[in-house]
């Protein structure tokens, strides 16, 4: 799909910019789904697409009160919305587990209503899943990092964790923004370079050699990325 970029004809409205998916289609079997919130959604949605195992991202809102909202909206504080990475994988290659590594180690999840210099509640640290087994694991996984970086000076995870929240896709020119000529290269999120290990039920799939493609002692690491896939 990466083509397009080189004079190819662009993707339709709804196509993954990158990965060449619908960005709203339901689940197939062998797949999951989960909402993260990891600061301004551009820079996340980049991180997530890369993962091996990933089959589709959105960018879109959710965890507020107004049903299909505006970015501008969202932006005013008074939707209650949080700017989230819809995130759809192929379980036989990739387990929550390392979107959980991914999430916790991609943004600094102790900095409330804020990420780096953007600042409202749209850009608290976020988890939505619809399965309660999700959630069990996400709230283990918090428990776990919050012991790490409490051993490296941080404050409380102030991140969400929450089952049934709907999702709202935002506007198509956010989709895949990172990847798109012209795009301003941009991320918000503030890395605690604190690693996180295992956790009570996890089980991590990806091969470690994957994790070397992102390094958070870097500033901006995501922006600095490919956009394609890691290859394994």
């Amino acid at each position: 799909m990466l083509d397009w970029l080189r004079g190819g004809t662009p993707p339709q409205p709804g196509v993954h910019v990158v990965l060449g998916t619908a960005i709203d289609a339901p689940l197939e079997p062998g797949q999951q789904e989960a909402l993260f919130g990891c600061g301004c959604f551009w820079g996340a949605e980049k991180g997530f697409w890369r993962l091996p195992g990933v089959v589709t991202t959105a960018v879109g809102y959710a965890g507020g009160e107004t049903a299909n909202p505006s970015y501008e909206q969202v932006c005013s504080g008074r939707t209650g919305h949080a700017e989230v990475v819809r995130v759809v994988w192929d379980t036989s290659t990739i387990g929550f587990s390392d979107l959980l590594k991914l999430f916790w180690e991609c943004h600094d999840p102790t900095q409330g209503d804020r990420q780096g210099n953007d600042c409202g509640s749209q850009y608290r640290s976020t988890i939505y899943a619809n399965d309660s087994a999700l959630i069990e694991l996400a709230s283990a996984s918090a428990k776990a990092y919050q012991e790490l970086l409490s051993a490296a000076g941080f404050a409380a995870i102030t991140t969400e964790i929450r089952q049934g929240v709907p999702f709202f896709a935002a506007e198509n020119y956010h989709q895949q923004y990172l990847a798109k000529p012209g795009s301003r290269p941009y991320c918000s999120a503030m890395p605690t370079k604190v690693a996180l290990g295992r956790f009570e039920g996890c089980t991590y799939q990806l091969p470690s050699q994957v994790w070397t493609n992102y390094d958070w002692s870097v500033s901006h690491c995501v922006l600095r990325g490919e956009n394609a896939p890691i290859a394994i």
